[in-house]
């Protein structure tokens, strides 16, 4: 399943306690003995379990019975949570039953009003591995894989279906399959672990292409740019507004998106935790047994409930279930840069001594606290990866048992009193609440003017555009004209003006909204005078728009590259947003620049070069489609296994995997290739003489030869198939020569390093 899973399960005490001293959770309980199971607690001996920093306190809102197996969740108008429950995820070490359906989508009340849920309503069973939920007009969008369906809302049942995307969630496993379903402040529906963006224009659905970007989790800060991250990633975010950059197939990474924005990947749990996946090796566990970076990273949430105060203002939470813990990080952002650090050193927001606390996703919510989802379960590692080091661990404590609980929190000031109040409903309220404190209610009043087509607000939108000294409300009022189709060329080019930087940001983003054969000419003068004017932050966005504009006048947007490439022939941010608008003319865009640029080592040459070659090798390889013919299970098995983390073309993912096209240990000696596959690589690897290690790719591949239900046979197909895909033209592997290294291997349980490979 989730990011979460990529490997982790945990030793606890036997006898818990609390950690003492609260904001001080790296002084925790001795390590415990592996010799005796552990046993699952109530929810109040939970909570007694954790340790917030100093001032803060955790109340349950809902626990099993009323909520089995939360994976993610959405308020609605009536401060009431839908909830998505993976109930099949894992039963046990073998995976066995996760086909059957007994997922559910459902709906959790306050009647009383004290704080806690106490009345659950089924919308929707019968799923298999639920994970994603967004409530949207009249209806509710659910990712099922492989399909993401739309169902109308009839009283609290389920309407008419629409099936939106066949293809959401094709290929990949548990834990590497789309998620999330973010709606953001431009109004389109986000994922993580995605290349995809959904909208609902009147009836119909519209998907367009996008970054791929995360792997469980996403969020987006104040200004509509996104984070996400990865299993042993910190926070990863985007520069750019969302929706920028991925016009140009050829470049294969753009920068100012997907950047590592908090480095630092140290983690402080609060008791030892010797039973994640990889638990054996040099520098994953401390002296005292206890995870020392992120390994099931998830679930980020860049925090806008206001409620912290000020000092939690840019504050990005990410969730570590593996180490039972979650870190609180401080963000800053410089024009379009955006950095972060954790918050404090040696120590989390966060921690449980529980071990079947496995906090999975984070929200924030109407009442401005952070909600926790926690799964809590002793199993999160997903069988594909299932080492049988972790199996062992798992049946030495009895974790597989139970599968019926989960709970959800919520992380609140301590002794704040929080009384629940109806939600903005009137028109007039709701355009109110677009300056609210709490981005929450800013969102939800953005989408609820738009699903209920208000369109008689106009006059009062337009009214804070003109007039409104609040910054967050001019945007939010901005994105709901354009929510309404009510949005004009005049607001967008007054916008370009505006002296705010995070305003001009927006405008931006709207172009292509409003932009028309009649008016692109009126655009094509506006970021002329903006490149003359040197408002060199507006650099990149400019650049990025030559895609765009090349619909209307192909001339004028490339003199408009050419003119921004000679202002910053060095600036790789304007140089790969140039490249991002040329797809396949960067060889006579080249051209005509050396006029102006002479110097061609500048960053503008590489990435045209960088995209041409990228471009020349795809038009050079192979047919997958013939290839699939030949080896149809190794296709399949590279769909759901390797092509999420090493890419659909091979030339590897950022933050993720190396390439396998033109890789040597590809195409090389059989026995390393078969031996990586089966039992994993542990980095850094050299791959075409660049040195790939983390954080540019993940440190380790884990290898799927310990779950059974992949054959010798089905191994060699997936490695005759890669062998001859792309560029690569190397022979076939049998599965004799399969089964020879598996049973030289047999009672290997860690991954291969380089230099053993180079033994073999």
């Amino acid at each position: 399943m989730l990011v979460l899973f990529a490997g982790l399960l945990f030793y606890c005490k036997t006898n818990r306690q609390a950690a003492s001293g609260a904001g001080s959770p790296a002084a925790g309980p001795p390590a415990a003995s592996a010799a005796s199971g552990t046993v699952p607690v109530e929810p109040g001996e939970a909570i007694r379990l954790m340790t917030t920093e100093e001032g803060f306190e955790v109340r349950l809102v809902a626990a099993e019975p009323l909520v089995t197996a939360p994976v993610a969740m959405i308020f609605d108008a009536r401060n009431r949570i839908w909830v998505a429950e993976m109930n099949g995820y894992m039963p046990d070490t073998l995976g066995t039953g996760e086909e059957v359906p007994n997922g559910k989508i459902v709906i959790l009340e306050d009647r009383d009003g004290d704080g806690k849920m106490d009345k659950r309503t089924v919308f929707l069973d019968s799923l298999v591995l639920p994970r994603a939920i967004c409530l949207i007009g009249n209806g509710i969008l659910v990712a099922e894989p492989p399909g993401l369906w739309f169902y109308e809302i009839d009283g609290d049942r389920p309407g008419k279906r629409v099936l939106v995307d066949p293809e959401y969630a094709v290929g990949g496993n548990v834990e590497h399959q789309p998620n999330g379903l973010y709606r953001a402040l431009d109004n389109w529906i986000y994922n993580a672990k995605s290349s995809k963006r959904y909208r609902r224009y009147g009836g119909k659905w519209v998907i367009e292409k996008t970054h791929a970007r995360g792997q469980w989790g996403i969020s987006q800060d104040n200004y509509g740019r996104l984070y996400t991250n990865h299993n042993s990633q910190n926070l990863i975010g985007d520069y750019f507004l969302p929706g920028f950059g991925a016009a140009n197939p050829n470049l294969k990474s753009v920068a100012g998106f997907n950047v590592n924005v908090v480095k630092d990947t140290r983690v402080y749990p609060a008791h030892p935790t010797p039973g994640v996946n990889r638990g054996y090796m040099d520098g994953i566990l401390d002296a005292e047994k206890r995870l020392v970076n992120f390994t099931a990273a998830c679930g980020p949430l860049v925090y806008r409930g206001a409620l912290f105060g000020n000092d939690y203002g840019f504050n990005a939470f990410v969730a570590e279930p593996s180490a039972n813990l979650i870190k609180r990080n401080v963000l800053t952002d410089q024009g379009y840069v955006v950095s972060g650090r954790p918050a404090y050193p040696g120590r989390e927001f966060l921690v449980s001594t529980d071990e079947r606390f496995r906090p999975v996703s984070l929200y924030d919510a109407p009442d401005g606290a952070l909600y926790v989802v926690d799964m809590y379960r002793g199993i999160i590692q997903h069988k594909t990866y299932l080492t049988p080091y972790l199996k062992g661990e798992i049946g030495l404590r009895r974790l597989t048992s139970p599968l019926s609980c989960g709970r959800i929190y919520k992380i609140v000031p301590q002794g704040a009193v929080l009384r629940e109040k109806p939600l903005p409903e009137q028109p007039g309220d709701l355009v109110v609440s677009l300056g609210a404190p709490n981005g929450w209610i800013r969102d939800y009043a953005q989408r609820t003017i738009i699903d209920r087509q208000l369109l008689h607000t106009e006059p009062a939108l337009r009214a804070i555009l003109k007039e409104s000294k609040d910054e967050l409300k001019r945007i939010h009022a901005f994105w709901t004209l354009e929510g309404l189709g009510l949005l004009r060329s005049d607001d967008v080019t007054a916008a370009l003006r505006d002296p705010k930087w995070t305003m001009r940001m927006q405008a931006f983003a709207a172009v292509r909204s409003v932009i028309s054969r009649e008016n692109h000419k009126d655009f094509l003068a506006a970021f002329g005078r903006m490149i003359s004017g040197e408002d060199t932050l507006s650099f990149p966005y400019i650049a990025f728009q030559g895609e765009i504009l090349s619909r209307f006048d192909q001339a004028g947007a490339t003199a408009l590259l050419l003119k921004l490439a000679g202002r910053s022939p060095g600036n790789r941010y304007v140089a790969d947003a140039i490249v991002s608008s040329l797809h396949d003319r960067e060889i006579g865009f080249g051209k005509e620049l050396s006029g102006i640029v002479a110097d061609t080592s500048r960053a503008i040459y590489r990435q045209l070069g960088l995209a041409a070659k990228n471009a020349e090798n795809a038009r050079s390889g192979r047919n997958p489609a013939q290839l699939a013919a030949m080896y149809p299970k190794g296709a399949s098995l590279f769909g759901t296994i390797c092509q999420t983390c090493h890419g659909a073309d091979g030339n590897g993912v950022p933050s993720l995997a190396p390439p396998l096209n033109k890789s040597e240990w590809v195409t090389g000696h059989k026995d390393k290739l078969i031996s990586i596959v089966l039992f994993g690589l542990s980095g850094p690897v050299e791959v075409n003489r660049h040195v790939y290690k983390a954080p540019e790719i993940n440190g380790d591949m884990p290898g799927i030869g310990y779950d059974e239900t992949f054959s010798n046979a089905d191994v060699a197909q997936l490695l005759s198939y890669i062998r001859k895909l792309w560029q690569n033209n190397a022979g076939p592997v049998s599965g004799e020569e399969v089964e020879q290294v598996r049973k030289r291997f047999a009672r290997r349980e860690r991954p291969f390093t380089v230099e053993e490979l180079d033994r073999l």
